[in-house]
């Protein structure tokens, strides 16, 4: 049988991801590889058709938060190299070393069970050392770390790939605190290799570090904010492209008279006769409360504002100023149409957050539309599969239908 979806939905614009990964690429060594973060479903752009995407376009590796990532990535058939991030938790060694992933060691612990689990299996787990350079969150500390190294030689099946640390002021390139770090971790690579192991990879860099002033001793960079157009550094708007586009269309549209209240609490009233369009979506979705009375949409290429409380499943605007509106007419709540556009910056800044949150927090009831990349080969399916759009049609209540 068919049924209708509703227009709601969030387009990934797979182009615009290929673009920003390329203008991370020119920007970096030829012998420096990348690592395309993809943690948290790609930020909420869904893991498995970003890491395609990326694999295509040449990543060298992958980085996820915990095990059950990388396995998706896995199932998908990513055959590149995925570091788990946060390391390997009791229990998951065996899927680490199966699937072929790489993770951070840190702890004594986890040396004995990794090594353990490879001896069973006839493997060697590659693994990377993770520094706390002065982030203060994972890691060892360098006064802690001779006597891991010492422990470390007990165990045969363990093979150290790499060392990593993570900046903690990156998107604040003249900070001294970046410096420091740098040079802690610099002498840890020392004790590491004085200690008679071989790192190849040496990584610290993030998305914004990597608009930094590059460091001789990274060979491997972690990009992941910026893969998805969301700027890195404050200060400054790189040529990144938005590859979320959150999407819905007008439901409903009504003049109301001045003096009229709107949504709960009637916190808006009206000061003139005002067109008012419901949409269907609300903070159920991941448009969030805070946007409500004031922050701007687009339709039609206007900004338009919203007006009075976003509801868990509607949000009302003042389209009054919006030549020839319509019903079913195009709502864009974040990315672009043509050259106007709301970004995730936008969002944060309103809401008192970061970018990075505004993505990840678009609900999992909203479907994803992948449109296609801007070169040949990708063989993406750019049908939402759960409500059957398909990134050629004009989005229309009546496209969002499927067999079941």
């Amino acid at each position: 049988m068919h049924y209708a979806h509703r227009p709601t939905r969030v387009e990934i614009d797979l182009a615009a991801l290929r673009h920003n990964y390329m203008q991370l690429r020119r920007r970096t060594a030829t012998d420096v590889d990348i690592m395309a973060v993809v943690k948290a479903d790609a930020y909420g752009h869904g893991a498995v058709f970003v890491a395609q995407t990326l694999q295509d376009a040449g990543a060298s590796m992958f980085g996820v938060a915990i095990a059950e990532e990388g396995l998706e990535l896995r199932r998908a058939g990513i055959v590149k190299p995925i570091l788990v991030l946060g390391g390997a938790w009791p229990g998951q060694e065996d899927i680490v070393l199966t699937e072929r992933m790489h993770t951070t060691v840190f702890e004594y612990a986890q040396l004995e069970r990794l090594n353990s689990a490879a001896k069973r299996q006839g493997r060697r787990c590659a693994c990377h050392i993770k520094l706390d350079t002065g982030m203060g969150r994972l890691g060892l500390q360098l006064e802690d770390l001779p006597g891991f190294l010492a422990h470390l030689r007990h165990f045969e099946h363990i093979d150290i790939v790499g060392v990593m640390s993570h900046m903690a002021l990156a998107d604040v390139p003249e900070h001294p605190h970046n410096a420091i770090q740098m040079e802690v971790f610099a002498r840890g690579v020392e004790q590491i290799r004085a200690a008679g192991f071989t790192p190849h990879y040496l990584h610290t860099y993030n998305s914004a570090a990597s608009f930094a002033p590059p460091s001789s001793m990274c060979n491997l960079l972690r990009p992941g904010i910026a893969l998805y157009g969301g700027q890195p550094l404050a200060a400054t708007r790189l040529d990144l492209r938005p590859v979320m586009n959150f999407r819905t269309q007008i439901a409903h549209l009504k003049w109301i008279p001045r003096g009229r209240g709107v949504s709960y609490g009637l916190h808006f009233t009206a000061t003139r006769p005002t067109l008012v369009a419901a949409v269907p979506v609300g903070y159920a979705d991941g448009y969030n409360r805070l946007l409500s009375n004031g922050f701007e949409v687009i339709v039609n290429r206007c900004k338009v504002p919203v007006i009075g409380n976003v509801c868990m499943d509607w949000t009302m605007l003042d389209v009054t100023d919006v030549p020839g509106v319509a019903e079913y007419d195009d709502v864009t709540l974040l990315g672009c149409e043509g050259d106007v556009c709301v970004y995730g910056e936008d969002w944060a800044e309103r809401i008192g957050t970061i970018s990075y949150e505004v993505f990840c927090q678009v609900s999992k009831r909203v479907p994803r539309v992948y449109l296609p990349g801007n070169t040949e080969g990708d063989n993406l399916n750019s049908e939402c599969e759960v409500c059957g759009y398909k990134g050629t049609d004009k989005p229309g209540v009546s496209k969002y239908t499927r067999d079941v």
